[in-house]
């Protein structure tokens, strides 16, 4: 049956979309759990929960519907990526579910209050460390046999995907430092501060770090980024990024400007995003797989697409005034205000 190019190539975006929403959302949060270590005493880690405490359960939402619509929209690709990253993506999930339980027990117990603070720092640490690492392991390409996986179980496992899981940890310290500028005040607002830029500096040497190991991965990754005349069409990602990174370190410094730091840092993930597009488009499995050669049928897309264009902005909608109902510094005695 005929696929449309035009159509495939939306989902993809669609499907994009999704995760980096979840990253912005969920990064921030699993990097409160990153961030733990850095508050010792009981007061302040209540406070870091509660600043996440009525949105972060939402979240989720957008792993799910990236998971999901690449399974319905991409089969083909699923069905490869899956057994490849099976390794990574069960300890995320894990993590994942270790981690929201030990959110809610945490509040529940006194006697084992110190094992589930080390539970949540675990599960964080873990998830964005296996996140990492499974998009190390897309992007420096997986092995195709025909229409299956044809690697092996460790194939994941390389310097270049533990270079890309530590990055995406230290990176989700990043923003929740900064989210933490914009909740809270007194010493927890100042120890954040002086986090924001130890993990700010820390995440522009990885971003530095993976951009220069990425052109060697693949011929095609080295023509787009190094390539002549193409190094001159993406040479503005670089510089932009260099061009946020100051706008956010100076912003930091600045104690009036709390919101401006979360923002660049979202920017700065966005242009880390884009820079992955620009590596892997149009592949979905990267040199092996192309987006029209995984697509589905035309009146299966047709008919999922109508159905994300009514769910998605309701999504959107709800997750966008949860966080405006939330919003503010949050009080440790008394909450929001």
């Amino acid at each position: 049956m005929e696929v449309s190019f035009w159509l495939a190539n939306a989902w993809a975006f669609l499907l994009a979309l999704a995760v980096f929403i979840y990253v912005v959302l969920d990064g921030f949060d699993l990097g409160l759990g990153i961030l733990y270590p850095f508050f010792p005493t009981k007061k302040d880690r209540d406070l870091l929960m509660n600043t996440v405490a009525p949105v972060w359960d939402g979240n989720e939402t957008w792993l799910v519907l990236g998971g999901g619509g690449l399974f319905a929209a991409f089969p083909m690709a699923y069905a490869i990526i899956m057994p490849a990253l099976y390794a990574p993506i069960i300890a995320m999930l894990l993590a994942l579910i270790f981690r929201g339980v030990a959110f809610e027990f945490r509040w529940r117990t006194k006697r084992w209050l110190g094992h589930w603070d080390y539970a949540f720092i675990g599960g964080s640490v873990t998830a964005a460390l296996a996140q990492g690492i499974a998009l190390g392991a897309l992007l420096q390409g997986i092995e195709v046999d025909g229409r299956q996986y044809g690697g092996g179980w460790w194939d994941w496992l390389t310097p270049f995907t533990l270079l890309t899981g530590v990055a995406v940890v230290v990176g989700y310290g990043l923003l929740g430092a900064t989210w933490l500028l914009m909740k809270t005040e007194g010493e927890v607002h100042d120890v954040a501060r002086k986090l924001a830029w130890r993990f700010g500096l820390g995440t522009l040497g990885f971003v530095a770090a993976v951009s220069a190991a990425t052109p060697f991965l693949e011929a095609s990754y080295f023509e787009r980024w190094l390539g002549w005349p193409n190094i001159l069409v993406v040479a503005p990602v670089p510089i932009a990024v260099a061009l946020i990174a100051w706008m956010m370190f100076k912003s930091i410094n600045v104690h009036k400007h709390e919101y401006r730091p979360f923002l660049l840092a979202l920017g700065l993930f966005l242009l880390c995003f884009g820079g992955l597009g620009v590596s892997m488009f149009p592949y979905i499995i990267p040199t092996e797989v192309t987006i029209m050669d995984a697509a589905t049928p035309f009146y299966s897309q047709i008919f999922m697409f109508v159905g994300a264009c009514v769910l998605i902005p309701i999504i959107l909608s709800y997750t966008a005034f949860a966080y405006w109902v939330f919003r503010g510094k949050v009080d440790p005695e008394a909450g929001y205000h």
